[in-house]
């Protein structure tokens, strides 16, 4: 076991202060959070060598993984990054500006648009996701493989209750 942390010093003081709470549920969201957002700043410092943020890095990850010819309608990008259309019109200018996208008229719809990843913006994600998983892997280095797999597994079922409220 590890020595005792931040989480485990709130958890205290709120039994302390508050004998009835039940804190224990602070001990792991807690720590899911100061881990997300550890591993999220150190992901984002990594994104920045490819002038890239997270937001743009999720573009750019969503065309990558649909597969040949890298192409998705904005509503499809909208819809899977959970992002209002402004948001994701900002995104994709950005991207444009930077010829890591191109949008172009959909020629199976004249009112919708494309959205394709362009070579330097495939290359780009590629790497930058390379270097984004290696600080995932270096934070997960500190566990056996069979731990990683059983955490993987908990937060998965955590996951599914929380979606499912």
């Amino acid at each position: 076991m590890t020595e005792r942390d931040d989480v485990d010093v709130i958890v205290e003081q709120w039994r302390r202060e508050r004998a009835g709470m039940r804190p224990e549920p602070m001990a792991v969201f807690g720590r899911i959070y100061r881990l997300a957002r550890i591993v999220g700043d150190a992901q984002e410092k990594v994104y920045a060598g490819w002038g890239i943020g997270r937001g743009e890095f999720d573009v750019l990850a969503a065309l990558r993984r649909s597969g040949t010819p890298y192409t998705l309608a904005p509503k499809e990008l909208t819809a899977s990054l959970m992002l209002t259309s402004g948001g994701m019109t900002g995104r994709l200018d950005r991207l444009e500006r930077a010829g890591l996208v191109r949008r172009a008229p959909d020629p199976a719809d004249r009112r919708g648009l494309r959205v394709t990843l362009t070579d330097a913006g495939r290359h780009a994600v590629e790497e930058a996701a390379e270097a984004g998983l290696e600080v995932q892997r270096r934070i997960l280095d500190a566990l056996p493989p069979d731990d990683r797999r059983r955490l993987g597994d908990l937060l998965r079922t955590l996951l599914a209750a929380a979606e499912t409220g």
